[in-house]
């Protein structure tokens, strides 16, 4: 498994973002943000170059390793000869959550009711961000978190979008319910289309598990339950799919 770096001393973990297009992103977007880089003896190519040029451009210290001492810090992963170490973005409590929900104006908040692949939380915290979701909320058990295989897929999108991790997720709905958001659940077997439903306004978009879907009590918390159209013979999206296609239908919406 991908191993986090950690401060030398014990002090404060260090989290490591790796590949190409990640570095780069959370270069370009926050570089105060990363502690070092690491790039690969044998890579001189035009992208690692422009990778070292924005780093040191940064003032951030760069170290060329060998690729073996890469595979050492990081196991078998595709770091592509780049790694940045990083403080990462910490992840929101519930307070915390309720707290930016205060100030925020028609929030729309990603919900994944124990979404277990890192690859597809990493996509949803990339659409996320993209769509300019306020926060992902994840339960703390039994569910993906943040690692650096996500952030590798998220491509600088973990160090934008905070990633809220809740004890009880049915109590964080009736919570967001309660501070006045609508809670909109997917699911193949809804009458209603996520296009007949408004998503203009405080809106928490909530999607299952892979395979299995949203649980029996998350489904109950929900204020509406909306599908997304299939003209074809596959049963059902991927989860990452499907979160896109719901975060750029409110998009839609409401640039409309």
């Amino acid at each position: 498994m991908p191993k986090s770096p950690e401060r030398a001393g014990g002090g404060a973990a260090r989290a490591a973002v790796y590949g190409l297009h990640a570095v780069r992103t959370l270069l370009e977007r926050h570089p105060e943000r990363i502690l070092s880089v690491h790039l690969a003896e044998r890579r001189d190519d035009p992208r690692v170059r422009q990778i070292e040029t924005l780093a040191r451009a940064a003032g951030r210290p760069v170290q060329r390793i060998e690729a073996g001492a890469l595979r050492a810090r990081l196991g078998d992963v595709a770091h592509q000869g780049v790694l940045a170490e990083i403080d990462p973005l910490p992840s929101w409590s519930e307070a915390q959550l309720l707290s930016a929900l205060e100030t925020a104006r028609a929030p729309l908040l990603l919900v994944l009711d124990g979404v277990q692949d890192p690859h597809n939380l990493g996509a949803c915290l990339r659409t996320a961000d993209a769509c300019g979701a306020l926060a992902v909320i994840v339960p703390r058990d039994r569910a993906a978190h943040v690692t650096p295989v996500v952030r590798k897929v998220a491509a600088g999108a973990a160090e934008t979008t905070p990633v809220a991790v809740v004890t009880n997720l049915s109590r964080t709905l009736a919570l967001l319910k309660e501070a006045g958001l609508w809670v909109i659940g997917a699911d193949a077997g809804a009458e209603q289309t996520a296009a007949e439903v408004d998503l203009t306004g405080a809106v928490a978009l909530v999607l299952g598990a892979e395979g299995s879907g949203l649980r029996q009590l998350t489904r109950q918390r929900c204020d509406r339950l909306v599908r997304l159209p299939s003209l074809g013979a596959v049963e059902s999206l991927n989860v990452s799919v499907a979160a896109g296609m719901l975060l750029y239908e409110a998009v839609r919406q409401r640039s409309g």
